[in-house]
């Protein structure tokens, strides 16, 4: 049985700037400036798929809407990136400890405060004095 290829909609440059009302020449100075990378077809034309579009939507956000300049932008973006994978790297994490929440359960007795990850010099425990209010 011959394989399918899953197609991925793409957009040529002149599509997009009409899409997006930019001109050409600014799509192109965003892929030099690294803020965009479009996909190549075999002719080396630019190809932007949707997450190219979301992104642009992004960049024309910051720079139409708030003023950001493209310095501005790249570090946007570049923190917007690390906070993604920071959230995915906690999302496994969370997912492990939910697998293995019977191993971190202190089954084995009370917790020792020697076996903490982080040492404990002294545990505070603050205490809440009951605060009632009267109306006049």
């Amino acid at each position: 049985m011959k394989e399918m290829k899953k197609r991925v909609k793409t957009y040529s440059i002149s599509a997009v700037a009409e899409l997006y009302d930019i001109h050409p020449q600014t799509l192109r100075l965003y892929e030099r400036e690294g803020l965009l990378k479009p996909s190549r077809s075999d002719g080396n034309t630019r190809l932007y798929e949707d997450a190219d579009l979301e992104r642009l939507e992004v960049i024309l956000s910051l720079t139409r809407e708030l003023g950001v300049n493209l310095a501005g932008v790249e570090i946007i973006l570049n923190m917007r990136e690390k906070m993604a994978e920071m959230q995915r790297e906690f999302e496994r994490f969370f997912e492990y400890l939910k697998a293995h929440a019977g191993e971190f359960s202190g089954a084995e007795g009370g917790v020792n405060p020697g076996d903490a990850l982080i040492p404990i010099s002294r545990v505070r425990r603050a205490q809440y004095s009951q605060i009632t209010f009267e109306d006049n």
